[in-house]
């Protein structure tokens, strides 16, 4: 057995755990990354590979360091393929937008994180959380290479991904972490890399377009006109798709990839639900889709998980100097940052990832063809739009058949701006927290009783 000692121990190589500890190192703090995967394969993630909010990463592994992996920056807008009602949906996309190379982003990021000086320890496979009589998370037991390993810590970064093996071994009683977690609000899901012969003729476009059921989804997301990350899932929740075949038979119905040869292939697990209400516990912070921070929409996530570790780096560095990893209070200021740099977005767009459940695919299609493009890339990436009665009227004529669908997703508007400004008056301290949940709870309990939709939580 080999034993270790680090200030902090994070778990987990991708974009948020390689942000916290390259935070953590250039701070001059000792830190290392465990990771399942060896050293060549780190860094290999299943991902759509669209980057949004690409002008912007924290300068512990600035943007210039992770550019050579933007393989296509001219994407500017999504494409909505609509064939339930014969119709394509061009839907500008707000803000800088890339396709990038996941594998060599990885790459970059471990670089990155390691060039400040973080340990990177590969083949460690996580078996247990270490806590104290006093419920502190102390550190991690693995098996490093086959062999037994402890690591202690002053604090352990949970960046192991969407159903996090830590989780289910931490326990959380008398903390204020969020426990309130089921497979239900995750998403299975499906990639392949595609060489096409031939330019596709929307290599400036994200292609979305809907499954048969209402929680499944395709997407063919180009890297260049000629290399697509071509992948589908579908909500946990619903009966299981075959991946692998259904993504087969759509692509053998589009001829722009007659001949293609597949390069890679990769299967994973993502979170398609609002952030954890609290991601900090005594010893202990989760960050990146091991916390939910994932668009719930869209199922976009770097940006947001490259914030997220450098959140909770600072502070851990703050709780560390002031002798503090153990008490929640010390760390809560990184729940208010995430909440107030994207949480609050992302838990009013699961309003509407809620709203999609209770309806008719046919009917959310109708509705999707309706609407303004510049109106649903707002509710897609903002959390809101401004819909005036001309363009309710102007939209209800354009859907006759689906009027009552219309009105619902009107009246789900309105109370997904009730939550955001809800979550955007998110407790500065614990002693906030359990009152502000209640009144977060009863606003859910109107938006179920609307839409008709199963409780997510």
């Amino acid at each position: 057995m080999s034993s270790h000692e680090y200030d902090v121990v994070v778990v987990g190589a991708g974009t948020s755990g390689c942000y916290a500890a390259a935070t953590l190192a250039d701070g001059g703090y000792d830190v290392v990354v465990v990771e399942r995967k060896d050293a060549e394969e780190a860094g290999h993630i299943a991902c759509g590979d669209a980057l949004k909010g690409a002008s912007d990463f924290p300068e512990a592994i600035p943007k210039s360091q992770l550019e050579p992996a933007f393989t296509n920056t001219d994407v500017d807008h999504g494409r909505f393929e609509i064939p339930q009602e014969d119709a394509v949906l061009e839907i500008p996309v707000p803000g800088e937008l890339a396709v990038i190379d996941r594998w060599e982003y990885g790459r970059r990021v471990i670089d990155g994180a390691e060039s400040k000086g973080t340990d990177f320890h590969y083949d460690t496979v996580v078996q247990d959380v270490e806590q104290d009589d006093d419920g502190q998370v102390t550190g991690i037991t693995a098996m490093r290479k086959g062999r037994e390993a402890t690591y202690e810590a002053d604090l352990v970064v949970d960046a192991a991904g969407a159903l996090s093996l830590l989780q289910d071994k931490t326990d959380f009683e008398g903390s204020t972490f969020d426990t309130n977690v089921r497979y239900s609000q995750f998403c299975s899901a499906y990639r392949e890399i595609i060489e096409v012969e031939e330019p596709v003729e929307w290599d400036d476009a994200l292609v979305f377009k809907p499954t048969e059921r209402s929680a499944g989804y395709l997407w063919y997301f180009p890297r260049t006109s000629t290399e697509i990350n071509a992948g589908l899932g579908f909500q946990m929740n619903e009966e299981p798709m075959e991946l692998v075949d259904d993504l087969k038979a759509d692509l053998e119905d589009r001829p722009e990839f007659r001949g293609a040869e597949v390069t890679d292939k990769l299967g994973a697990a993502l979170p398609t639900r609002r952030p954890y209400d609290s991601a900090v516990a005594p010893g202990y912070i989760a960050v990146g889709d091991a916390a939910g921070h994932v668009n719930p929409t869209t199922g976009g996530g770097i940006a947001g998980a490259a914030y997220a570790g450098k959140y909770a780096a600072e502070q851990a560095i703050e709780a560390i100097e002031d002798d503090a990893t153990g008490d929640e209070a010390a760390l809560w200021e990184y729940n208010v940052n995430v909440m107030d740099h994207f949480g609050a977005r992302y838990a009013a767009l699961d309003v509407y990832n809620i709203f999609t459940t209770a309806y008719d695919v046919d009917d959310l299609m109708a509705l999707m063809a309706a609407l303004p493009g510049e109106k649903l890339a707002e509710a897609l990436y903002g959390g809101s739009t401004n819909l005036s009665l001309g363009l309710k009227l102007k939209t209800a004529f354009k859907s006759i058949g689906h009027w009552g669908t219309i009105y619902d997703l009107y009246q789900t508007k309105r109370l997904a701006d009730r939550l955001l400004d809800h979550y955007e008056s998110y407790p500065s301290d614990p002693s906030g927290f359990d009152a502000w949940q209640r009144e977060r709870d009863a606003i859910m309990d109107d938006i179920y009783e609307l839409t008709g939709a199963d409780a997510k939580y």
